[in-house]
């Protein structure tokens, strides 16, 4: 049997040389004086080898301790060797747990600014949806540190070449966020979308389309009282241009924001583009319209809800959808299109600029002004410019001849 005394004292040949201990064990001891245990074993009929560790880190007791433990797999019918080799993939798996995948960086991301609060619930939806599709099939399982610019290229090009630009440009900006994020962190040192700038560029955007004829405008609103689909999409064409909200903004519309009675909309800074509370004085055609759907969704959450899918709004194309059953082109007209409209008419009627545009909830130029701006800003000549706009579409859709003033504010 061996002793540390022999061990030390045994210096290493020209060529490998094996010091036994019994029972399989011995140190194998290399010409570079590298000492590593090791176990013979028969195992199904065969000579097998086990690995024990290199010596003096693990010592003559563990080594025989370990040489114990793989005899009483032995004598239960079960190879020491596989128990090893399950034993290291147990452990990598384990590791890999602890590193900082892009997938794993990102759903943290995801989560972090979905209970901030701070981002828009179709904001976050679109994000996870290009993580999902397009970057954690390919570099989700990567740590994130790793991650090249090159590799990162590779991934956005094929959404490229399918000729879907303006998802790979924002795909391109979904991952730079996660990448800063990580930095942030600590757990990535750059970003690598930043050599990508110039690639996937977002092509130009174009307008909206929009009505602005008065006679069009009349047209299309006698075209929508005589839409014949459903009461919440017929009333979500009806209230579009009175309200003028953004799309997502009037489908996700909530009961509880409602004030029928005091002729208001209040709609909380969670669900603002801006991220700042709105107030939407109400005409009375649009308390009427409201008056009208309430039997039908007023028992539950939603203004707009979803057919079939409890809790849901309706669809982000409804309201185009029914504009194209309506006979409008999407180079016609949108559901985003009722803002451009309003906003042209009601300047050339005349309407303080600075209303219009606090009632569309666009964000100030002026910083210095911006501080100063709340949701109840202009909100008694917002009130008036409200109801002279229903008023005035109510003019045009009998198909009256109507002549815009200027109106001073």
């Amino acid at each position: 049997m061996l002793t540390d005394t022999a061990i030390r004292k045994t210096k290493p040949d020209a060529t490998p040389r094996k010091l036994s201990d019994g029972g399989g064990l011995y140190l194998l001891i290399k010409p570079d004086d590298g000492r590593y245990w090791r176990l013979n074993y028969r195992f199904g009929g065969k000579q097998k080898t086990l690995a024990l560790g290199v010596y003096p880190t693990v010592t003559l007791a563990d080594a025989r301790q370990r040489r114990e433990d793989a005899r009483r797999l032995l004598a239960n019918g079960t190879d020491p060797g596989e128990v090893r080799k399950a034993q290291k993939v147990a452990q990598a798996v384990a590791d890999a747990l602890t590193v900082d995948t892009f997938e794993a960086v990102a759903l943290e991301w995801l989560k972090k600014r979905e209970a901030s609060g701070d981002t828009a619930a179709t904001t976050l939806s679109k994000d996870r949806w290009r993580l999902e599709k397009y970057l954690f099939p390919t570099i989700g399982g990567r740590p994130i540190a790793e991650i090249t610019a090159r590799e990162l290229r590779d991934t956005l090009r094929p959404i490229e070449d399918s000729g879907k630009l303006e998802t790979a440009s924002r795909t391109k900006i979904t991952a730079g966020q996660v990448f800063r994020w990580a930095v942030l962190e600590g757990k990535a040192d750059t970003d690598p979308t930043t050599p990508l700038r110039g690639l996937f560029t977002t092509p130009t955007p174009t307008h909206r389309a929009a009505l602005t004829d008065p006679v069009r405008i009349g047209g299309l609103l006698r075209d929508i009282d005589g839409f014949t689909g459903r009461l919440t999409t017929l009333t979500a064409l009806k209230l579009a241009p009175l309200t003028f909200v953004r799309p997502g903004e009037l489908r996700n519309a909530e009961w509880t924001e409602f004030d029928l009675d005091g002729a208001i909309w209040r709609i909380p800074a969670a669900r603002m583009k801006m991220k700042a509370a709105h107030l939407v004085p109400l005409s009375t055609q649009a308390v009427e319209v409201l008056r009208d759907l309430h039997p039908l969704t007023g028992h539950g959450k939603l203004v707009f809800p979803a057919i079939g899918k409890a809790g849901r709004p309706m669809s982000e194309n409804t309201v185009n959808d029914a504009l194209r059953r309506l006979g409008y082109g999407k180079d016609e007209m949108t559901g985003h299109g009722f803002r451009s409209m309003a906003a042209t008419r009601l300047n050339e009627m005349g309407w303080n600029a600075d209303a219009i545009e606090r009632q569309l909830a666009h964000a100030e130029s002026n910083k210095v002004r911006a501080a100063y701006t709340h949701a109840a800003q202009y909100l008694e000549e917002r009130t008036r410019m409200m109801q002279a706009w229903a008023d005035y579409l109510d003019a045009l859709k009998s198909g009256a001849r109507v002549v815009p003033f200027k109106r001073h504010a």
